[in-house]
Order: structure tokens, then C-alpha cells, then sequence
């Protein structure tokens, strides 16, 4: 299961560093979901992907899409803050990562957990900057 802190910085090297959708996806429950509410529908990052099978396929579809775009980000200068709320199975995470060219992509990250897996994560972040 994990921590917390564990669990958003296993989810975060799979997905940001890695970009290993198989990884990300076995992170879920089997009915597991991943919204970004404030990505449009048609866009490039995939708006609600319901289901391991879904997850998976949505993102490697966005990280080959998306291939040679990375942007490398400056562990040294992001920054990160786990919240506890009263519902031990979630957790809010506020993420400001910069980037090695100076830019930033401030997030926010709420986390659902059941049985030691993600059962739903809404992650907010502008899309246009998702790369």
C-alpha cells in the first residue's frame, strides 16, 4: 500500500518520469479512474480514461502522441505537499514542479484510494501544457 507521499511519488516517476502507462494503469483498481475535468474532449491528454484497460491505453496513446516533447523538470526547484483529510482513503496533493527552462504547471491532484490502489484520481492541471 504506502504512504501517502509514497504512493503520489510512485504515480508521479511512472507517469511524469517514466511515462509507462502499464505501470501507471496497474497503480488502479481494475475499475479504477483517472479524470483531468479541466482537459477539453478531443484534446490531446484524454479528458476521463474509466478502467486499468482504459488508463492504459489512453496514456500510451498521449505519451507516444506526445514523444519528444518532454519538458525536463528541475527536481531541485519543484516542490510538493501532501494533504491528509478526514477520509483516510484520500489524500490531496498541490504540486509545483518547474521546469529546466524556467516554466511551471502548477497542479493539484486528489487521490481515492481503496485496497491499497487508486480508485479515482481527478487530477487538475492546464492541458496545454501537458507534455
Amino acid at each position: 500500500m504506502g504512504t501517502p507521499t509514497e504512493i503520489f511519488q510512485r504515480y508521479t516517476y511512472s507517469s511524469a518520469m517514466r511515462r509507462d502507462a502499464v505501470a501507471v494503469a496497474e497503480m488502479f483498481t481494475p475499475d479504477g479512474v483517472l479524470e483531468t475535468p479541466l482537459a477539453p474532449a478531443g484534446g490531446a491528454f484524454p479528458p476521463v480514461m474509466a478502467g486499468r484497460d482504459a488508463i492504459r491505453a489512453g496514456l500510451a496513446a498521449y505519451y507516444a502522441r506526445t514523444a519528444g516533447t518532454e519538458r525536463p523538470v528541475d527536481l531541485e526547484r519543484s516542490r510538493f505537499v501532501v494533504h491528509a483529510t478526514a477520509d483516510p482513503d484520500v489524500f490531496v496533493v498541490e504540486i509545483d514542479p518547474v521546469f529546466v527552462d524556467g516554466g511551471t504547471l502548477p497542479m493539484v491532484k486528489i487521490f481515492r484510494m481503496r485496497g491499497g490502489l487508486i480508485a479515482s484520481l481527478r487530477d487538475y492541471f492546464h492541458p496545454d501544457y501537458a507534455v
